[in-house]
């Protein structure tokens, strides 16, 4: 005898929901939400929608009950009513025109009776959803997705956690109207017997009144367990919301623009920036330095501007280059501790000296023209 040995390989990951580059940590952006949304992806629970249009149904059965019972009678007696009168004509035979006008105006009285029905559950359904997801209307959902027909996407979905707390709410809602109808049944039993002692209308209406007190009690029961999955399909959206940390460095990088060359852009507007500054310099009148940490090129031109103007400053590295070009071109360098750093600190590049340091930078500019025999 030979044995035969089947081996199955597969992965755990099968239905994992981890998407492209590990496991979905991060909050969702809010761009990801409002793709979601424009695809209709949003955290919402039908159940809210046809619990409350259960309920509101059955409220309404019961308001209106009596006048329902009396246009339903009306239709009735004229609907037979007619048939009455075109026996009892020549011929005892109905034309093909008056079965239509007959089925016309039964239908028109029918819809006119169950109108307020129809209106109370389109508006109970439209307010549930606009009070769950807000007021943005989309027809993706309507658009047809190929990758739906995939079997390997279809048995994930049926595996799913949505799949099974459709089953839980099923196991649920059959229960709560099995033990109300028991319940019910149980206390309106001695009345049952004796159905078949009563008038037709009588047991019609105590029938009629059974069916609406379990049809209210089973919808408010309902009402909660639509909550209930409502929490849940919150928790479950944010949870399928969430993405990687790839997915966010993509998206960043999308929207943003990739970090490395937004950086490499800055480095080069920095680099523009700088050759501007050292080729301005040797119009400055004074550098003014901390002396080792800053370095601040003044120009004054009263032809220019009102005040003096800082055509060059830096910091460090940039502000030794800055005393060296100033020694290369012959400029003053003055030593002020406070007064280059404020002015490295307040005043930008292009920018004039304020009025709180006109006075110190104007005891500088008059040592300097002094010391050129320019005064």
């Amino acid at each position: 005898m030979s044995s035969y040995e089947l081996k199955m390989n597969y992965n755990l990951q099968f239905f994992a929901k981890d998407g492209p580059g590990g496991e979905k940590t991060e909050e969702p952006t809010s761009k990801k939400l409002n793709d979601a949304r424009k695809e209709g992806q949003v955290a919402k629970s039908q159940e809210i929608a046809s619990s409350f249009g259960l309920l509101a149904m059955f409220v309404l059965l019961k308001v209106w009950i009596p006048t329902l019972g009396e246009q339903f009678l009306e239709l009735f007696s004229a609907f037979y009513g007619n048939f009455n009168q075109f026996v009892k004509m020549p011929g005892g035979e109905l034309a093909v025109s008056d079965y239509s006008s007959m089925i016309r105006n039964g239908f028109r009285t029918t819809l006119v009776i169950l109108l307020p029905f129809l209106i109370v559950g389109f508006v109970v359904g439209f307010v549930s959803d606009l009070l769950q997801v807000k007021w943005k209307p989309t027809t993706k959902p309507l658009q047809p997705k190929f990758n739906k027909m995939n079997p390997i996407s279809g048995v994930k979905r049926i595996f799913s956690l949505q799949k099974l707390v459709d089953l839980l709410k099923s196991i649920i809602k059959i229960a709560i109207m099995s033990l109300i109808v028991y319940n019910e049944l149980k206390e309106q039993w001695h009345l049952i017997y004796l159905v078949y002692d009563m008038p037709l209308m009588q047991a019609v209406l105590m029938a009629g009144d059974l069916l609406i007190t379990i049809g209210l009690k089973i919808s408010l029961l309902f009402v909660i367990v639509a909550f209930a999955d409502l929490i849940f399909q919150k928790w479950k959206f944010k949870e399928d919301m969430k993405m990687t940390k790839q997915e966010v460095k993509e998206e960043f990088k999308s929207t943003e623009g990739d970090p490395q060359i937004k950086g490499k852009i800055k480095q080069r507007m920095f680099q523009a920036s700088q050759r501007r500054m050292m080729q301005e310099l040797p119009k400055a009148d004074v550098v003014i330095t901390n002396p080792t940490h800053y370095a601040v090129a003044i120009r004054y031109d009263k032809d220019l501007a009102e005040a003096p103007v800082v055509i060059a400053k830096g910091a460090d590295y940039l502000a030794q280059k800055i005393k060296d070009a100033a020694r290369e071109n012959k400029i003053e360098i003055v030593e002020n501790k406070p007064l280059a750093r404020s002015l490295y600190a307040n005043v930008e590049i292009g920018g004039q000296v304020p009025p709180e340091l006109y006075v110190a930078v104007a005891e500088v500019l008059a040592a300097v023209y002094r010391a050129q025999g320019k005064i």
